[in-house]
């Protein structure tokens, strides 16, 4: 019967939460708090759990299960029937590649990701290059494995988001490219500053973090901040979400912009429906929606004046000597500021979607392959200089400055922009139904948070991404509500005819 079947499933799924959770937790611990020493044998954990997870999902029986949920959809409950279709999709990326490799890149990756870290603090890229190199041919490899007759780099791209290649990309970035280069190049005189770069006691940032995360609405019960090199969220289920920081005593804005952004990803993953939490599909949706959230609420939200407005009275209150001649219009004005600048994660809204075309032009070339792992940071270089008209100093705040590629997160990149565009489109249609900016500048973010609820958190992934983002819009997407907003912002911050 195929209630028997569910239950069984239900099962299944609880145990391979389990070991997710456990590896989840260890990959947290890795990048946060875990010592140097332990790399070997974490990574070894890690080969053993992934050998067991790679048996349970590639299982006749585990197939069996799912075939037999989908054939019978509707006697079940809609949400196993959506896992079971996912689940179905995950397998068939996972079943082709043989045992022995999955096992093995997990180790390698566990690997990669602990060099990088050393690498990084040296400026050595030659130290990451060759645990690089095993990932990225292993990852050629497996694309080729699932469908050896498309474009490796498409493949990828469509495994971050569904449908997603490099023909709609390479429009979509000609489009950004065309419409904000020319008004980066009006931009001449600069605001001051310096007040964002006097010495902000890290002490005090952990102070104005949870002030942060309070206002965000995020439940101190459910969910953390930690610190780490690279910042980033780990959510284990919607009851366990955890964010992490880095702190600079110098530059007060970087850990703030992090601390939003990170909790823009936290705030989806605390919304999704209490029913669906626990299972597999009990997560975003997608990488480029769930950027779109962290983007929106560090950008289009946070570095809004009336949120300035809204916060500016407790950051006096936190840093009473840094802040005491400075106004929340001036301050405000200062975390926009607009210029190339080297570092992605600390880069002014005008100027972000070029880093991210940066990356996204080397994978492109990397996969396909018209370059080698060798010539990486010599092509960065010259793309920073061409595309923002810069010098890379050292690897370290070059072609080492993010933790992606040691994750082996290869298609992750161009989600920033998409998510980023996304949220230009979301916002013009939340404006519709409340009043965004009143609530903001009252520091209330609660019936944003309700509205994107309510359009996109609850789901999970019971929609396609694509489709449910159409329905949040009214519309197809379309990048020109984000070459509109930035045009519109930074014309009006620079006096730009």
């Amino acid at each position: 019967m195929i209630s028997e079947t569910v239950e069984k499933y239900r099962t299944y799924l609880e145990k391979l939460r389990a070991y997710e959770h456990a590896m989840g937790l260890m990959s947290y611990d890795m990048n946060t708090i875990m010592p140097k020493g332990a790399g070997p044998v974490v990574g070894s954990t890690f080969g053993v759990l992934s050998e067991v997870m790679y048996d349970m999902v590639t299982a006749p029986e585990t197939e069996e299960m799912q075939q037999e949920i989908l054939a019978h959809r509707d006697e079940v409950d809609p949400a196993i029937v959506r896992t079971a279709e996912l689940a179905t999709e995950e397998h068939a990326r996972i079943a082709c590649i043989p045992k022995e490799e999955y096992v093995q890149y997990t180790i390698d990756q566990t690997t990669a990701d602990q060099v990088w870290h050393e690498a990084k603090i040296k400026s050595d890229f030659e130290m990451f290059r060759p645990h690089l190199e095993k990932l990225v041919a292993a990852q050629k490899r497996f694309a080729k494995y699932y469908k050896p007759d498309a474009p490796v780099y498409d493949t990828m791209l469509d495994g971050y988001e569904k449908g997603l290649n490099t023909a709609t990309l390479d429009r979509f970035f000609k489009a950004v490219r065309e419409r904000l280069v020319p008004v980066i190049a009006k931009i001449k005189e600069q605001p001051d500053v310096g007040f964002l770069h006097t010495h902000y006691p890290t002490a005090d940032q952990r102070v104005f973090s949870d002030y942060l995360m309070d206002v965000l609405g995020l439940d101190r019960n459910y969910c953390v901040i930690g610190e780490t090199e690279h910042p980033f969220t780990t959510s284990f289920t919607k009851y366990d979400v955890r964010i992490t920081t880095h702190y600079h005593e110098d530059a007060v804005e970087a850990s703030m912009y992090s601390v939003i952004h990170e909790g823009g990803h936290a705030t989806y993953e605390r919304n999704i429906a209490d029913e669906i939490a626990k299972l597999p599909i009990g997560g975003g949706v997608s990488m480029s929606v769930h950027e779109c959230q962290s983007r929106f609420f560090e950008n289009i939200i946070g570095r809004s004046e009336p949120f300035i407005e809204a916060i500016f009275p407790k950051m006096q209150e936190i840093f009473p000597e840094q802040l005491k001649n400075v106004t929340a219009h001036e301050f405000y004005v200062a975390v926009n500021k607009a210029e190339p600048s080297l570092i992605r994660t600390e880069a002014d809204e005008l100027t972000y979607s070029l880093h991210v075309m940066v990356r996204y032009e080397l994978e492109k070339r990397l996969f396909n392959g018209d370059l080698e792992v060798k010539d990486l940071p010599a092509e960065w270089n010259r793309m920073y200089k061409e595309y923002l008209g810069i010098d890379v100093p050292d690897d370290r705040r070059g072609v080492l400055q993010d933790s992606h590629w040691a994750g082996g997160l290869f298609g992750y990149f161009p989600s920033y922009a998409l998510g980023s565009a996304y949220g230009a489109q979301m916002i013009k249609r939340m404006e519709q139904d409340i009043d965004v900016w009143t609530n903001v500048r009252e520091g209330n973010l609660k019936p944003i948070v309700e509205w994107l609820t309510d359009k996109i958190y609850r789901f999970g992934c019971m929609k396609e991404p694509v489709a449910m983002m159409e329905e949040v819009f009214g519309a197809p997407f379309d990048p020109t509500y984000y070459t509109d907003y930035l045009t519109k912002k930074y014309s009006e911050l620079y006096h730009l005819n």
